[in-house]
C-alpha cells in the first residue's frame, strides 16, 4: 500500500519520503500546453497536450468523470514526473466538445478517445481514466490494444449501477437542471473531510454548468455497459484506484473490476471520495508515479 493509502494528508506540499521525481512547475505544464481537436464522425471532441508535445515522450491520457471536464486533472498534473506528454480532453456533449443530441453510446465514447489518440499519433499510452472514464478505458484496451500498454481504473467499474438508476437521474435532470442535481451529487463524490467545504464548490459549479443533454447523454451510455467479460480478458498491467469513501463506486466495486485482470494491483484512498485526484493530488500522482516506475513508463526520464 502506498502513503497514499494512509490519507490526504498536507495537501500543501508532497510528503516526505522517496522522490518520485522531479516535479513540474504548474506554470511549466501550462507553458507548453497545445489544444487539440479530433472527428468522429460528426462530433468535434476538443482535447489538450501538455508537457512534452512529440509523440516519443512516455504519454498518459487521461479520460475524466460523467459531469466534469478536462479541468478535473489539474492539480494532479504539476506533481508528475517530468518529461512526460499528458493528454487530457472532454468526454462529448462536456467541456469544449460538441454536444450532439442524446442519448449516446459506449462505442461511441471509446471511439472519441480513439479519435483524440489518433490526433496526438499515441501508441503504448498509459491510459488513466476515472469512472466513466474508466469504463472508457477498458473498451479501449479490448478495441485498439496499440494504444494502451497500462491501464488505470479509479473509482470506475465493469458495471455501475443499473438502468433504472440511469433513466431516474436523467428524468432528475429534465425536471429540475443541473443545479438541483449538483447538490445531491456532491455528497457521493467527496469524502467527509472534503464535502462542503469552500474547496467543494468549483466542482458543483463545474457540474452545474454542463449542458443537460450532454448529460443525459452519457448516462445513456454508462446504463448500456456491461464490461465484466470483455475486461476479464486483458492481460495488460493494471492498477486500480479507490475512494474509502466513494459514494458512486465504493471500493469493493473498483476491486472486483480490477481483480478480473491477472497480476492487477489495487490502492484505496481511505479518505478520499469518487474524486480523489481532486481531493488528495499529492496523494494521488504519487501512486500514478510509483504505477508509472514498476511498469517502466518512466524509461529514460531524469530523476
Amino acid at each position: 500500500m502506498s502513503r497514499a493509502s494512509e490519507g490526504p494528508g498536507d495537501r500543501t506540499k508532497p510528503r516526505r519520503g522517496k522522490p518520485i521525481a522531479r516535479l513540474y512547475l504548474f506554470d511549466e505544464v501550462t507553458g507548453t500546453m497545445r489544444e487539440i481537436s479530433a472527428l468522429n464522425g460528426t462530433v468535434r471532441i476538443h482535447g489538450q497536450i501538455d508537457g512534452v508535445d512529440h509523440p516519443i515522450a512516455p504519454t498518459l491520457v487521461f479520460a475524466n468523470s460523467l459531469g466534469t471536464t478536462l479541468a478535473l486533472w489539474r492539480k494532479v498534473l504539476p506533481l508528475l514526473p517530468d518529461g512526460l506528454r499528458i493528454i487530457r480532453y472532454d468526454l462529448r456533449g462536456h467541456g469544449q466538445s460538441d454536444v450532439p443530441d442524446a442519448p449516446y453510446t459506449m462505442g461511441q465514447l471509446i471511439s472519441d478517445a480513439a479519435a483524440i489518440c489518433d490526433a496526438a499519433n499515441v501508441t503504448d499510452a498509459m491510459f488513466v481514466g476515472l469512472s466513466v472514464g474508466g469504463m472508457i478505458g477498458q473498451g479501449l484496451a479490448v478495441k485498439r490494444p496499440d494504444l494502451i500498454r497500462a491501464l488505470v481504473l479509479s473509482n470506475t467499474a465493469a458495471k455501475i449501477g443499473n438502468p433504472k438508476l440511469w433513466d431516474d437521474r436523467v428524468a432528475a435532470v429534465q425536471a429540475h437542471g443541473m443545479a438541483a442535481l449538483a447538490d445531491t451529487i456532491m455528497p457521493r463524490w467527496f469524502g467527509r473531510d472534503f464535502v462542503n467545504t469552500p474547496e467543494m464548490m468549483p466542482w458543483r459549479d463545474m457540474v452545474s454548468a454542463v449542458n443537460p443533454q450532454g448529460y443525459a447523454g452519457v448516462c445513456a451510455a454508462i446504463a448500456g455497459t456491461d464490461f465484466y467479460t470483455p475486461t476479464s480478458g486483458l492481460r495488460i498491467p493494471t492498477l486500480g484506484i479507490a475512494g474509502g469513501q466513494d459514494g458512486a463506486t465504493p471500493a469493493d466495486l473498483v476491486r472486483e473490476t480490477v481483480d478480473l485482470v491477472p497480476g492487477s494491483q489495487f490502492k484505496v484512498m481511505p479518505r478520499c471520495g469518487h474524486l480523489p485526484c481532486a481531493e488528495d493530488p499529492i496523494g494521488y500522482a504519487e501512486i500514478l508515479s510509483e504505477f508509472m516506475a514498476n511498469t517502466g513508463h518512466l524509461t529514460g526520464l531524469a530523476n
